[in-house]
């Protein structure tokens, strides 16, 4: 049974809500064939195209940092344009083996990670940031 393909109530604690509850007041491109606007997200607009160029062009206007979470597909096709500048792991201790997905980073091109920053947030889970770079 798919992780979220039934009807579902999300729940969250304070902190993971507060988070989620600012985004929905930060201006978002949402690179899609299918989707059109209005979206349910009040600063977001709709682009469709190739997200490399979407994301080529953005990148050239003076503006805020570009942030993207999930879009495994989009995002290896980023990182393979060489549009990526920071890359953000949080791992948590557990390990599936059996139960696990879908690789992150299957099919992507290799990378060196160069550490930047790391963080632990509740004793277990870590948070590594680094500056990715194509491998030669």
């Amino acid at each position: 049974m798919p992780l979220y393909g039934e009807e579902q109530r999300m729940v969250f604690g304070a902190h993971t809500y507060r988070a989620f509850a600012r985004m929905t007041n930060l201006p978002a491109t949402v690179m899609s064939s299918t989707l059109e606007e209005p979206l349910d997200w009040p600063a977001a607009n709709v682009v469709h195209g190739d997200a490399v160029d979407i994301v080529a062009r953005l990148k050239e206007e003076p503006a805020v940092p570009l942030r993207s979470h999930g879009s495994l597909s989009m995002n290896r096709a980023l990182m393979a344009a060489g549009l990526v500048d920071r890359v953000q792991v949080t791992l948590f201790p557990v390990i599936t083996g059996q139960t696990g997905r879908e690789p992150i980073f299957g099919g992507a091109a290799d990378f060196d990670l160069e550490l930047i920053e790391h963080r632990t947030l509740d004793g277990r889970i870590q948070e590594l940031n680094y500056r990715p770079t194509l491998h030669a």
